[in-house]
Parts: structure tokens; C-alpha cells; sequence
């Protein structure tokens, strides 16, 4: 893979696309990993406004000091960069006092959602004061393997420029722009849980593994080729897959019949 030519081309892309559309730049969410780490610096290099946004709700002190670590390199070397940090623990709280029931497992689960949808709203509002577009950081593994997002929440974005990027991809260009190395040796996690739980923790996989499964032709059938270890992870991959297809696929719409109208 040439590192260089795909930053440059999605750099290309990103500021092309903000022109056709009308939009005054990008608004990003920075966590304190690789992915928005690169996007952030991608969309600086294109010389248009960057707005990046640091959200903690009951953040970990090193993910949050990852991500103003890395918002002040970019502030450094892009004058194109702004920058807020905004706490909405707070807001998070208040919403779950307001709604929490229980602490069963799905109840957990729908409020680490919904931090992430919090977020989403947060980073919408400054996109529309400014004219900009909420820009998303998944990557393929993430957006097209398993769907490990949240729907409407860091899945909600106008533009996705390394969602084609397989995870070892998005190693690769972090260090083709120098990005600081705490954050490219940093455990990948998203950050909506009050323990210090990884993807792989809650996956059950490597990137690499699902990366390796992914690029399998027809992964849907390969886990009855292998045994042990790989057999497994194409089970895993296949399982968060099916589970998620709702993510990934456009909303389902009625279609009334000619003849009815």
C-alpha cells in the first residue's frame, strides 16, 4: 500500500467534496485514537476550517490527554485548526437519571449508546452553526466487517474518508503523518464504557484477525474451512456481522404498489 498517494488523494477527496457541497469544512470528534487522529489531520491538510471537538463523558484521563495532546500538534503545525473541548458527563448524567431503570445488561448497553449519540448531537450543533460537515472515523473494519458503531451515533457523519481503510491501513498512514506515537501505540477503544475495556475485549478478536478474515472471499462460509483459532474468528466476524447488517444496509422503505396509488 502507498501510504503517501491514499493520504493525498483522500485529502483531495475531503476538500473537493467540501467544495461541491457548499460546506465551510469539517467538524471532527477527536477521541485520543488512531482513527480520528488521522481524519483530523487529513481534513487540516486540506486547508480548510477543522473544528475539532474533545466530548468527555466520564472519560479515562489518558484517552482524553491523548486526544488535547494531539489536538495541540495539530493547532501547532495547521493554522486552519480550531478547537473546543466540551464535558457532557453532566448531560449524560442527567439523561440517565432520567431514564435509567435498571442495571441489567441491555439497559448498560443502550446508555453506552446513547453517550455516543450525545456526542453526535453535540458535534451536529457545531457543524450547522459553521456550515461544516460532521466528518466520520470509522474504518472498513469497523463500517463494513462487524458494524462495531453506534447507529446514529459516531455512525450519524456526512462524509466517511477512511472507511476503505483496513485497520493496519490506518497504522500505516498515522505514521506516514506523523502522528504522535502515544496514540499509535494506544489499545483501540471506544471509549463509552466506565472501565477500561478494549474493542478486542469486547469483540473477542484482533483487528488483524477480522482484517485477515475480511479480505477472505465469501467469509460468510469460510469458518467451516478452518479449524481452531481461525475458524473462530471468522464465527466472530460472521455473528457481529449478521447482527449489525441493520447498521450497514440503507433504512428499509415501503415501496406502495402503482396499482394502489
Amino acid at each position: 500500500m502507498n501510504s503517501k498517494i491514499i493520504a493525498k488523494n483522500i485529502v483531495n477527496w475531503l476538500k473537493n467534496y467540501s467544495l461541491k457541497s457548499n460546506t465551510n469544512g469539517y467538524v471532527v470528534g477527536i477521541s485520543g485514537g488512531v482513527d480520528s487522529a488521522i481524519t483530523s489531520t487529513l481534513c487540516a491538510k486540506t486547508g480548510l476550517p477543522v473544528l475539532c471537538l474533545d466530548l468527555p463523558i466520564f472519560q479515562s484521563k489518558e484517552e482524553q490527554n491523548r486526544a488535547i495532546k494531539h489536538i495541540e500538534w495539530l493547532k501547532e503545525n495547521f493554522k486552519n485548526v480550531s478547537f473546543k473541548s466540551i464535558d457532557l458527563t453532566n448531560a449524560f448524567s442527567s439523561f440517565q437519571n432520567s431514564v435509567e431503570e435498571n442495571s441489567n445488561k441491555n439497559n448498560l448497553l443502550s446508555l453506552a449508546n446513547s453517550r455516543s449519540r450525545l456526542r453526535m448531537t453535540t458535534l451536529y450543533y457545531f457543524a450547522s452553526l459553521n456550515n461544516s460537515l460532521v466528518t466520520g472515523t470509522g474504518n472498513k473494519v469497523e463500517d463494513f466487517g462487524i458494524g462495531f458503531y453506534t447507529k446514529y451515533g459516531d455512525g450519524g457523519v456526512d462524509i466517511s474518508p477512511i472507511a476503505d481503510l483496513y485497520k493496519t491501513e490506518v497504522f500505516a498512514i498515522a505514521k506516514e503523518l506523523d502522528i504522535i506515537n502515544d496514540i499509535i501505540i494506544a489499545k483501540p477503544t471506544d471509549g463509552l464504557w466506565d472501565d477500561d475495556r478494549t474493542d478486542e475485549d469486547q469483540i473477542g478478536a484482533s483487528y488483524e484477525e477480522l482484517e485477515w478474515a475480511m479480505k477472505e472471499k465469501d467469509f460468510g462460509n469460510k469458518s467451516f474451512e478452518y479449524s481452531g483459532r481461525k475458524k473462530e474468528i471468522f464465527e466472530i466476524l460472521n455473528n457481529f456481522n449478521k447482527q449489525n447488517l441493520h447498521k450497514m444496509n440503507p433504512i428499509p422503505i415501503y415501496l406502495v404498489p402503482d396499482e394502489l396509488r
